[in-house]
């Protein structure tokens, strides 16, 4: 990228170019461990990401003092943090990982670029916009010719509202490296939808599909952007492939979509992406869920349903085993065979909220349906993250 930079007129930092002159790391062993975390990171993919940390950890077990494979472990994680992956790792011990892991390799290497790049994306989704852009530019001016740096600023400046800056900044980053990892071009293609360049986000979002076509996320986001160019058919199409390749709740309904991209500074962007993708056909609820609104309970009907009470059911999908505990304080447990939260439950009109370290602190809220089926009764209760089929037992 040393050279791709300075045709572009960029000078790299004396820092980039002395690590660039040098190999990372002296073990060879733990240098194979690092590209093959790289190479699986970089697709998106769920199960490469889980891989990912096992090889880094393994990297930098073989040599601690290799400040690139730490680096690399701190962006895989945070990206696992900010996209709510909590079925590889739960929000706060990724959290946790990303801030120990950059803060190593910056200890290791202060002229790191990486470490500052992953803390302005950690700040934006915070919605502490100024830092996160201080953060960024200081990535960039020691590592101008690295183009994850140069799309981390993109990230930032997308949800800090300022689109011109957001595609200079993605656009330098596809000029340095044309082969950007789906994860980064996703990015770029967000970068393109809110700017409203239709053509350049369906080009970068069909790259990002056909070089990662089990990653269900990716290919909602391309059904944007076909809505926003008014092909709603490929839109439609679209959203239904990348529903039919996810297994788990992540990006697959407009109430995701809505709580994951509440750090957007301006709320008419958040709203262009949830309308294009309610026109493409996205659910409004996890797994296709709707609910009878006779049979909607209101919220003092909510309360005394379910605080101080223990509540088992079923998860979608495959209806596997869970359990809501909920104290009269509000404070609970949610138990299934993937997951152990500890939260707090509270009702907000007629919506019940849960609060937790998960979703970055931010309330999870749905309503709660009598079920009238052939199940035998009982309830539902939805949100961005689940769907509950539950009944109280005590």
């Amino acid at each position: 990228s040393g050279e791709i930079a300075k045709a572009l007129g960029m000078q790299p930092s004396a820092a980039e170019s002395e690590r660039m002159a040098r190999p990372p790391t002296e073990n060879l062993e733990a240098y194979d461990f690092y590209l093959r975390a790289e190479q699986t990171a970089r697709t998106g993919r769920r199960d490469g990401l889980r891989e990912a940390l096992t090889l880094y950890d393994k990297a930098e077990q073989l040599d601690p003092a290799f400040a690139e494979a730490f680096a690399a472990d701190a962006s895989t994680t945070v990206y696992i943090w900010r996209e709510s992956f909590n079925d590889i790792m739960q929000s706060a011990p990724a959290r946790k990982r990303a801030y120990e892991k950059a803060s190593r390799a910056l200890q290791l290497d202060p002229d790191l670029s990486s470490p500052y790049a992953i803390l302005g994306i950690m700040q934006v989704v915070d919605r502490r916009y100024e830092e996160a852009i201080a953060s960024v530019e200081r990535a960039v001016a020691l590592g101008p010719g690295d183009a994850e740096t140069q799309i981390a600023l993109g990230y930032v400046q997308l949800f800090a509202g300022s689109h011109a800056e957001a595609a200079e900044a993605v656009e330098t980053a596809l000029r340095l490296d044309p082969n950007l990892s789906p994860v980064n071009r996703q990015i770029a293609g967000l970068v393109f939808l809110i700017q409203g360049s239709n053509d350049r986000a369906i080009e970068a979002l069909e790259r990002t599909r056909d070089d990662a076509p089990s990653v269900g996320d990716f290919t909602i986001t391309l059904g944007a952007a076909y809505a926003r160019a008014g092909r709603l058919q490929d839109a439609r199409a679209a959203v239904a492939e990348g529903l039919g390749a996810m297994s788990t709740p992540g990006f697959d309904s407009l109430s995701a979509y809505r709580l994951n991209g509440a750090q957007y500074r301006n709320p008419q962007d958040l709203a262009l992406i949830v309308d294009a993708l309610q026109q493409a056909g996205l659910p409004e609820w996890p797994f296709g869920f709707t609910g009878d609104e006779h049979n909607r309970l209101k919220g003092k009907e909510i309360a005394s349903l379910v605080l101080g009470h223990t509540l088992q059911g079923q998860l979608e999908p495959g209806l596997q085993p869970a359990f809501l505990q909920i104290g009269s304080d509000g404070k609970a447990a949610f138990r299934s065979t993937t997951r152990l939260v500890t939260e707090t439950v509270r009702v907000d009109g007629d919506l019940l909220c849960e609060l937790s370290e998960n979703m970055f602190g931010r309330p999870d809220c749905g309503p709660v349906y009598k079920r009238r089926d052939d199940g035998g009764g009982g309830y539902s209760f939805v949100n961005s993250s689940k769907v509950f089929h539950f009944t109280v037992v005590q």
